[in-house]
């Protein structure tokens, strides 16, 4: 059943975060769901209640045209009646005023996220505020961003001098004047696999100062993959090349979601895992050329990697108690 993050932070906020996964192909699309809602051996499988979570599917830009947009929500679509079970949200990730009003016309997302964060204060408020405007006459909720996150997410780059963590005054002015949902907020994470060095972590005093100014708004934690060494250390012994990749400590993100993080953005680790996979696959068996063939272990995998993931936001065991929620408030 797809509902909006809104529906979903109400349940959520202050107790656990709702992982929101990027997703590009079939093969993602069904890990994802087997992975919440515990159905770790097959799509068979009974729901596993204490596994079973409500999570967001986040679609970016380059994943729309990857092949073409509808290809990708033909693939949700087709899953939801798989699994009518699953409750989720169906998010557009770092949207332009453009690729937003598309979504919003579209009829299918039931969120978008505004991602102005580029521009200076003033014409931020303005785009936000037009793309909120158009959301809500729908029935469509509107995540936006201000400060920058340093690093790469497909074709957005912003070096790490340019970075700039989210100014709490500002963030009170920018909610009220612009009516988003939601607000991401820059608090030391970056985007792509190279985000930490040494002990450093999420800046707490900022969530902090942040949510005392705004409490009860739900915040959103972008660049929150934990990029584990597992994981790249089987990329790497299978052929791979990234030395020195870090990130979010998963230790992390249930005290964030203290702070009023309810939304965690979790892209690169499930990457990492597609990687991991294929490349051990191939490597093992160069005889192969069926694409089936990793696919289904990738499947596997990311449904445990997912099921991981929600144990570690919290949002484990809690899709019985949305529902009841989501009764409730009909």
């Amino acid at each position: 059943m797809i509902v909006t993050t809104k529906e979903l932070f109400q349940h959520a906020y202050g107790k656990y975060a709702v992982g929101a996964y990027n997703i590009n192909n079939l093969e993602q699309a069904m890990g994802l769901f087997r992975g919440n809602l515990g159905k770790l051996e097959s799509a068979d499988a009974a729901v596993d209640e204490a596994v079973a979570a409500p999570f967001i599917i986040q679609i970016s830009r380059g994943a729309r045209s990857y092949t073409d947009k509808r290809m990708l929500e033909a693939v949700i679509r087709g899953a939801d009646e798989v699994f009518p079970e699953a409750v989720f949200a169906v998010h557009l990730d770092h949207g332009t005023e453009e690729s937003c009003y598309d979504c919003i016309d579209s009829g299918f997302y039931s969120s978008v996220m505004i991602d102005a964060s580029h521009e200076d204060f003033e014409e931020n408020i303005a785009i936000t505020k037009r793309v909120v405007e158009r959301a809500h006459a729908k029935g469509i909720v509107v995540e936006a961003e201000l400060g920058q996150l340093g690093g790469v997410e497909e074709d957005i780059e912003v070096s790490e001098e340019h970075a700039s963590l989210t100014d709490p005054d500002q963030a009170v002015e920018f909610v009220e004047r612009t009516g988003c949902d939601s607000l991401a907020v820059a608090i030391g994470t970056s985007h792509g696999a190279y985000k930490f060095a040494g002990g450093q972590g999420l800046h707490f005093d900022r969530i902090e100062a942040i949510q005392g100014l705004l409490p009860d708004f739900p915040l959103v934690m972008h660049g929150s993959s934990s990029v584990p060494k597992e994981w790249v250390d089987r990329i790497n012994e299978a052929g791979g090349d990234m030395p020195g990749a870090s990130g979010v400590p998963e230790d992390q993100y249930l005290p964030a979601a203290k702070l009023g993080v309810t939304k965690v953005n979790i892209d690169t680790d499930g990457r990492l895992v597609w990687c991991a996979i294929h490349r051990e696959f191939f490597r093992d068996k160069p005889a192969e050329f069926d694409l089936r063939g990793p696919g289904k272990p990738f499947m596997n995998a990311y449904a445990e990697f997912i099921a991981h993931k929600n144990q570690k936001l919290g949002s484990a065991g809690q899709l019985a108690g949305v529902k009841e929620t989501l009764a409730v408030t009909a």
